[in-house]
């Protein structure tokens, strides 16, 4: 999370946000909303292990369990694929498309 003390301007006595508390807010939600869906990954991860190991040789449970396994996986990976063409592009452009920063 990054910290408000950067983008306030002192203004008679009164700290007032500017237009670069943007940055501060739009870098704090996509860093809840990264994690919040790596969690819910996991979660799916979990959760279709789990009815997997209970599905007790039913054929359908089992593939249901398979298929939330397999959704979780992939989205874990779209996920890291994302994250890796970001720091491509920051490698051959320089340009750091990582970091939201509004010129002063």
């Amino acid at each position: 999370m990054r910290d408000w003390a950067s983008c306030l301007q002192n203004v008679n006595g009164i700290e007032v946000p500017t237009l670069k508390c943007l940055e501060v807010v739009f870098a704090n939600i996509l860093t809840v909303a990264v994690s919040l869906a790596v969690l819910a990954l996991f979660v799916m991860l979990i959760i279709g292990g789990f009815k997997y190991l209970t599905s007790g040789g039913d054929p359908k449970a089992a593939t249901s369990a398979q298929q939330t396994m397999t959704s979780a996986f992939i989205g874990i990976v779209l996920l890291m694929i994302a994250f890796l063409v970001f720091r491509i592009i920051e490698a051959y452009t320089g340009v750091k498309v990582t970091r939201f920063e509004i010129p002063q």
